[in-house]
């Protein structure tokens, strides 16, 4: 039976989704995928959290929350009991915020450099003492039990002290990560030794170079991955060192006077600022007084210097070159184009790749599946494995102990421990953790460098499935500024520069690009306007003016025939023939009498034929959508070399968005590439949205792919870097699942019956923290690829 739906029924089904705000929070003390899997799990429990994502490398959560009913304060105190000291910080980054966060990296590198020496001595001192297990090689008092028992005390309760107890607390809260797995192995190989120092009548051999070996190399690896994941970042780093900390305000109406020096925070829109050669643009602004040039290749990675004048826009952070100038502050704080670039950046470098989705879920119960196989280990090999294979006890202790001076039952506990450690300590989930940050780090880095951003790692996976690119004619493809092409007189009482002049004064009283470009061309050749009365102007059709006592008419070939202005068939013919060439015809009469014709055309912007020949020569299907009429556009695709079919005139905005939705709906992953001004629509419906002249708020909003310089050749450069740094990630990830897929089973023993083949303790640290390494490394391969390019 059906019923009236009650009206707190219809108040649910209609309640406004609350708005939410985004925190970002910096967290230390994360070192696996573990400890990225257990802030995001104990965030996504937070009530009014909507969603959460940590990245591991840069050490920042993004945190998408509703206002009314959590605090970035509470989210912060919920993310440190967790055992990871955090703290809130405003999204907005300010010159002392950023120079803070330069200062504390760079502290960091010199704590990694004490680490790389402390671990390397570590390494030699353990290095001594299975030298003297092998009878290669014996130093008095160095390949002494007593000292590497004390050795292995001062490494526990010194340098490895930091691991060992974020590993303990991991475990006590339920959470164990890679500490802990660590932990576990060191102090285990630890307490057999000690035990076996204290109780001699076990027939126990002591192995106290064992964790010292494994956390020397642990220490090492860490302090190696440290340095490259600083490596990594160092065009976050470059983005914000540009920022000034000082500005000089001067009055508008004493612009040569020396100024006040204020904390660029303080600057308002609406001031006027002093800057001399050889500082940086404290914040976006108009030129107002004075010519220089500025060099912008730290914002665009153009680096040609870009001369200034009287009017024309300066970014923040870029370099005032040759001379002194006085800017109007149009943009300030979080508004300036170096702040959104580095916000891009720095959210670029927290949104992951859909694909390290499955190492996400793996990384999270990771610790538990070792520690399960870590027992069972031991449990096989004690129980059913030794006393199966006898003959493999020597193999599997190692030339430095013999099972003939204990027990049978003391030499297969201590074979079944030291091979279930091995798993322990071998196992890495920190290479799976970093796979796909650090080469969203180096990716982001490169891009930001070139002036290519890039949004983040779902953004890299959706190019390298893209299969057609579609560009926006007018303004993308073309310069957007028409210029004269030809100007043809039709009557002998006029010249070249009669029709020009004439053309210029009639279209003086309109501001249609047709007539700019005609403004122009007058200009360029000096010629003055003449005296005009009576302008009038019919949309769409032409412009007509009296000059002198001549009513001079411009506009298509509608407007001259309503005027009852015979039109001969060869200025038919000849004008037929330039708009096939895609240029657009303005005819030209005086009185009654047709007098000229002007060709119009918008160029092609510099590489668009180098630029198409690049992706279709990288699989790409090349669309191209414009507003002109037919021909302009046939007559594109005829210089780009491209079939009709795949070009579309006559295209509205809302029809952008429809041409997508169709090759959408056909199969066809679309990137769209337009300039971010009107074509905001068609860049959110593409797969992949890529915004030329990025100076734009609805590019910077809606884009996935910002290209910084107005340049076409960075559209093919922006899918390159984005499919190298994807093919990076499956590179990091198939290595990080394939190590673990082999060495877990190598360092359970799986060749020990066949080939008499185990690792111990320590050298299976080394594998683990070479893994690490190996990972972070290869994605620096990146940056060194693209420098070689």
């Amino acid at each position: 039976m059906q019923t009236a739906s009650t009206p707190d029924t219809d108040q649910s089904q209609t309640a406004p989704i609350p708005p939410t705000a985004t925190a970002v929070l910096n967290i230390s003390q994360m070192k696996c995928a573990g400890c990225v899997r257990t802030v995001e799990t104990r965030l996504s429990q937070c009530e009014g959290v909507v969603s959460a994502t940590v990245n591991l490398v840069t050490e920042i959560a993004a945190v998408e929350y509703v206002p009314s009913q959590v605090t970035p304060d509470l989210l912060e105190q919920t993310v440190t009991a967790a055992g990871f000291p955090t703290q809130a910080r405003n999204t907005d980054m300010t010159q002392a915020a950023a120079q803070s966060w330069v200062a504390q990296k760079a502290a960091e590198q010199r704590t990694c450099i004490r680490q790389v020496a402390i671990a390397t001595l570590l390494l030699l001192f353990s290095t001594v003492g299975h030298l003297k297990h092998l009878g290669w090689l014996e130093i008095p008092i160095l390949s002494s039990i007593g000292f590497h028992a004390l050795l292995a005390t001062l490494t526990l309760v010194l340098p490895a002290r930091a691991i060992l107890v974020d590993g303990w607390h991991s475990a006590r809260l339920g959470f164990p990560n890679m500490n802990t797995l660590v932990s576990l192995g060191a102090l285990s190989a630890y307490l057999t030794s000690l035990v076996a120092l204290l109780l001699p009548n076990l027939g126990w051999e002591c192995f106290f170079d064992e964790p010292v070996m494994l956390l020397s190399f642990i220490l090492l690896g860490r302090a190696l991955e440290e340095r490259a994941r600083f490596r990594a970042a160092d065009a976050l780093r470059s983005l914000l060192n540009l920022q000034p900390t000082l500005a000089r305000v001067v009055s508008r109406f004493e612009t040569s006077q020396s100024g006040i020096e204020i904390p660029v925070e303080q600057v308002q829109v609406g001031e006027w600022l002093r800057v001399l050669p050889g500082e940086k643009m404290p914040v976006d602004g108009l030129v107002a007084t004075g010519q220089t040039t500025v060099d912008e290749s730290m914002l665009t990675g153009e680096s040609m210097p870009v001369s200034k004048q009287p009017g024309d826009k300066v970014a923040a952070g870029t370099l005032n070159q040759s001379g002194v100038i006085t800017l109007k502050v149009t943009q300030t704080g979080s508004d300036t184009v170096l702040s959104r670039m580095i916000a891009l950046v720095e959210t670029a470098q927290t949104r992951k790749a859909p694909i390290q989705g499955l190492a996400d879920v793996i990384s999270g119960y990771f610790t538990y599946g070792v520690l399960g196989l870590a027992a069972l280990t031991f449990l096989f090999w004690y129980f059913v494995g030794l006393p199966l294979w006898p003959e493999v006890m020597q193999s599997a202790l190692g030339p430095m102990h013999s099972h003939h001076h204990m027990s049978p039952m003391s030499a297969a506990w201590l074979v079944s421990l030291k091979l279930a450690i091995s798993v322990v300590v071998i196992a890495c989930p920190c290479a799976l953790g970093l796979a796909t940050p650090t080469a969203i780090l180096v990716g982001s880095g490169i891009g930001a460098e070139r002036g290519l951003l890039i949004r983040g790692g779902d953004i890299l996976e959706q190019v390298h499935h893209l299969d057609t690119v579609v560009f926006d004619k007018t303004g993308t493809l073309t310069a957007g500024q028409p210029q004269v092409s030809d100007c043809i007189p039709w009557d002998d009482s006029y010249s070249e520069k009669d029709l020009l002049q004439l053309a210029a004064t009639v279209e003086s009283g309109t501001h249609h690009p047709l007539a700019a470009a005609i403004r122009q061309a007058a200009d360029r050749q000096q010629l003055p306007l003449l005296e005009a009365t009576a302008f009038a102007t019919k949309a769409g059709f032409g412009t007509v003016a009296t000059v002198g006592h001549q009513h001079v008419r411009l506009g298509n070939r509608s407007w001259l025939t309503q005027a009852d202005i015979s039109l001969d068939d060869g200025a038919i013919q000849t004008a037929q023939k330039l708009a096939q060439t895609g240029k657009t015809v303005i005819y030209m009469a005086v009185d009654t009498d047709l007098v000229g014709l002007i060709a119009v055309v918008d160029p092609l912007r510099e590489n668009a034929q180098a630029t198409f020949e690049r992706l279709q020569g990288m699989g790409l299907k090349v669309h191209i959508l414009s507003g002109d009429r037919q021909a302009a556009a046939d007559a594109i695709a005829a210089q780009l070399n491209l079939p009709t079919e795949q070009v579309q005139a006559e295209v509205t905005p809302e029809g952008k968005v429809n041409a997508i939705t169709q090759l959408q709906t056909a199969g066809q992953r679309v990137g769209f590439v337009g300039d971010g001004i009107n074509d905001a629509p068609a860049l959110a419906q593409a797969n992949v949205g890529i915004a030329l002249n990025s100076g734009t708020e609805a590019a910077m909003e809606t884009a996935d792919i910002v290209l910084m310089r107005d340049s076409l050749a960075d559209v093919a450069e922006a899918l390159h870097l984005s499919r190298a740094t994807f093919n990076k990630i499956r590179q990091n990830l198939a290595w990080a699942f394939t190590y673990n897929l082999v060495c877990i089973p190598l360092a359970a023993g799986a060749l020990l019956p066949v080939a008499g083949i185990s690792l111990n303790p320590g050298f299976a640290g080394g594998f683990m923290a070479f893994s690490s390494v190996s990972v972070v490394v290869n994605s620096l391969l990146l940056r060194w690829q693209f420098r070689n390019e």
